[in-house]
């Protein structure tokens, strides 16, 4: 039915148009209860044997919503009604900004891939700050959920003050974030990718756990670092090195990818030719790759977050096998609709059974303990 109604009706409209569109539908629908506990129980039901714990948080399952989608926070709880383990909102910058301008995002229906030149739109960190912690103080908020917290560098601050615009960020947002994720790797933003190199990301990341410390003194706040599927694998392993060095709690790999003659990509050139970045299933092998380098240079240390290129319960099996504990998704969904999330768990839930490992946790790195062995 979704896919009859996704060529009928969203495949005809602006993708940032239909994108809207069905925000505003899932987060009407998470507003009344009747329809919230009828959603919840048809598309989110929970199996016990995919609770997970990763970052010193207790999740229901591995499965989670990537940044991007719900860029300001206001659709936590619709998302978590759709059956996402956690939701990673953001990207945030300390300055609000529109984002680039003109038309911005691409659909790429023959790959099942998006093209996206967003710019890091959002109101800022100070009014996301707000409204996470209305949604906080509320005496009974409708989903108990994680919540992670995507920051990203202001346009317009240069380069040398990029830190500084972290740390402003970092500072509204931590209190209210179950987990931080540091973005240096989005295409979008002039001169982010370069604070990936460990010279600049030293510092950056630094600050950021010092502010993030200050600032919650009462636990905690998880740092991870987003990395992009384009650095060289010597890059991945200096990324990888510096992560543990600086006690950091994990790495999302990846972000989208600015390559496209590597891909195979079916869609016309005018669409694969659009500047801005790649996601979705074309993404998968490289994201795989990454995964099991970090995996093999971090081992246990780190928790490892897959994400690029996820579409099944498969492919959400294969991450866990290379190494991640948690797996996110985000293009796929916009393709295949309100009953992915509910299709992966069902699927991981009889991998798990039919696998030799008694518990989830058993089956994180499998295949990088084998192939060292």
């Amino acid at each position: 039915m979704y896919k009859l109604f996704f060529d009928l009706v969203f495949k005809r409209m602006d993708p940032e148009r239909a994108h809207h569109l069905a925000f505003r539908w899932i987060r009407t629908a998470a507003r009344i209860p009747v329809l919230r506990t009828f959603a919840a129980a048809a598309l989110a039901p929970r199996h016990k044997e995919l609770r997970t714990e990763a970052l010193g948080l207790r999740m229901h399952g591995p499965f989670g919503l990537a940044a991007g989608f719900d860029k300001n926070a206001v659709a936590i709880d619709g998302m978590t009604m759709l059956g996402f383990d956690h939701v990673e909102i953001g990207t945030v910058t300390a300055q609000p900004q529109p984002g680039n301008p003109g038309k911005r995002l691409f659909r790429l229906v023959a790959d099942r891939a998006l093209i996206n030149r967003m710019g890091f739109n959002n109101e800022g960190s100070a009014a996301v700050a707000a409204r996470l912690a209305a949604r906080l103080a509320a005496r009974n908020p409708v989903f108990r959920t994680t919540v992670g917290v995507n920051i990203g560098k202001t346009k317009v601050v240069p380069e040398e003050e990029a830190t500084g615009d972290y740390v402003t960020s970092t500072e509204r947002l931590a209190r209210h974030a179950d987990y931080l994720v540091v973005n240096v790797s989005s295409p979008n933003t002039p001169g982010l990718r370069n604070l990936q190199a460990t010279e600049a990301l030293r510092p950056l990341l630094t600050a950021v756990r010092e502010a993030a410390d200050r600032t919650v003194t009462e636990r905690r706040v998880p740092l991870l670092v987003k990395i992009a599927p384009d650095l060289a694998d010597e890059d991945v392993d200096a990324v990888a090195d510096l992560a543990v060095e600086l006690g950091l709690d994990g790495i999302i790999a990846t972000n989208t990818t600015i390559a496209r003659d590597s891909l195979g990509l079916r869609s016309a050139p005018e669409l694969t030719e659009e500047t801005g970045g790649l996601s979705g299933a074309p993404l998968k092998e490289r994201s795989l790759e990454v995964l099991r380098r970090l995996h093999g240079r971090v081992g246990g240390d780190l928790t490892l977050i897959g994400v690029g290129g996820i579409e099944t319960a498969e492919d959400a099996w294969q991450r866990i096998l290379a190494g991640a504990t948690l797996v996110q998704g985000y293009s796929a969904f916009i393709y295949q609709g309100p009953f992915w999330a509910r299709a992966i768990h069902k699927g991981l839930a009889a991998r798990l059974r039919n696998s030799p490992y008694a518990t989830l946790a058993e089956a994180v790195g499998a295949d990088t303990r084998k192939a060292t062995r």
